[in-house]
């Protein structure tokens, strides 16, 4: 419990930590910007994968070979359903194309909100990756999402202080951010904990919200600037970091 305790604060910290570095590098090129967050989508990837697509097949068999596909599906669904009512990352590189209906509401503060809602099947990625008793994987989780977080935590600040929001609250909110993957690591860990007979379904949603993100928002958003053969390459490189990492862990 104390790992978990320590690896939800590494997690939301990794938020806080973009957000300090966004303070720093307010003027953080777009390529730079682009490659890191392909890193990270590569690393995340990996994370999905091998930290809880392949246990969660372990878990079960080929006999639960369908439950895991249900699971992935279900994943992807749940953020896509989030997708509707709420903007995301495309809603920076301005190519935008869902609908969403919520013109009424700031839109900077909307998609502020948006990445806390995101964070939290992140969070509860993390806490079923526990669940399943690898430490290992676990960690490969956690570390996947906590990269992911730096650059995303890095990216929601300079929209707040273009807004006009005072630097004491911009970093407020962007924290926040953070404690929602906090909480959803606590829950995600005390639901498998509980259930453990649920646990090959959770990892396979877990997996499957992960890697949504990464095809949805990551991809596309570093593909949107001029910059897709560098996002490549960095995706590929942590990628690969990534299966080293799970090797040497394991």
């Amino acid at each position: 419990m104390q790992l978990v305790f320590l690896t939800a604060l590494g997690i939301g910290g990794a938020t806080v930590a973009g957000a300090i570095m966004g303070f720093l590098i307010p003027n953080c090129s777009q390529k730079l910007n682009d490659v890191l967050m392909g890193f990270a989508a590569g690393v995340m990837m990996a994370a999905a994968v091998v930290g809880l697509i392949l246990p969660a097949i372990q878990g079960t068999g080929k006999r639960g070979i369908p439950i895991v596909g249900l699971g992935l599906l279900c994943g992807a669904l749940i953020l896509n359903l989030l997708d509707k009512v709420t903007p995301h990352l495309h809603h920076l590189s301005g190519v935008d194309s869902e609908s969403h209906h919520n013109g009424n509401i700031d839109k900077v503060l909307l998609f502020v909100f948006a990445i806390g809602l995101h964070n939290l099947p992140e969070g509860l990625a993390a806490g079923v990756s526990f669940g399943g008793g690898n430490i290992g994987n676990a960690m490969s989780v956690a570390l996947g999402i906590a990269l992911q977080n730096i650059p995303e935590g890095m990216i929601i600040i300079s929209p707040m202080l273009m807004a006009g929001m005072s630097k004491k609250r911009t970093f407020l909110i962007a924290s926040c951010t953070g404690l929602v993957e906090v909480i959803g690591t606590f829950l995600g860990y005390a639901a498998t904990s509980v259930a453990a007979s649920i646990l090959p379904f959770a990892l396979s949603v877990a997996g499957g919200t992960m890697l949504y993100v990464v095809s949805d928002e990551m991809i596309p958003e570093t593909h949107s600037h001029g910059n897709e053969l560098a996002a490549t390459y960095a995706l590929m490189a942590g990628f690969f970091l990534m299966l080293v990492m799970d090797t040497c862990i394991g």
